[in-house]
């Protein structure tokens, strides 16, 4: 099963010179992905434990489109083994006029994770 939120970066998100977006930005999306893996798998938001991997490969500014997708890749008991990509899928174009933008034909991926939620075995509402 996999999962996918996409969103805007604002203003508000551009933590850093030249607007650009706070790299934890997308281990917010990709918590957002993970809660809602475990929801759909669990029939409970969980927590998540820890992440394994992160890596941060292009930047992030505001005004893409960012689509966060995540799947679980095996299950333990309580544990949850996921991993993430997000992907830049539009950008805006201030270069054309202030309110142009441009669908990427190919999504430039812009951070990779992997990591373990768990849900307690209490918790869990499997069918």
């Amino acid at each position: 099963m996999k999962v996918m939120i996409r969103m805007r970066m604002s203003m508000h998100d551009a933590h850093y010179g030249g607007n650009l977006v706070d790299g934890a930005k997308m281990l917010n999306l990709f918590g957002d992905v993970a809660t809602e893996l475990l929801i759909r798998n669990d029939g409970d938001e969980g927590l998540f434990r820890a992440y394994d991997s992160v890596e941060f490969l292009a930047p992030v500014y505001a005004g893409d489109y960012i689509e966060a997708v995540g799947e679980i890749v095996s299950c333990g008991n309580s544990s949850r083994k996921m991993v993430f990509e997000a992907r830049k899928v539009i950008i805006p174009r201030p270069d054309i006029n202030d309110s142009a933008c441009d669908v990427l034909e190919e999504p430039i991926v812009v951070c990779k994770a992997s990591g373990t939620c768990v849900v307690p075995n209490n918790k869990q509402r499997k069918e």
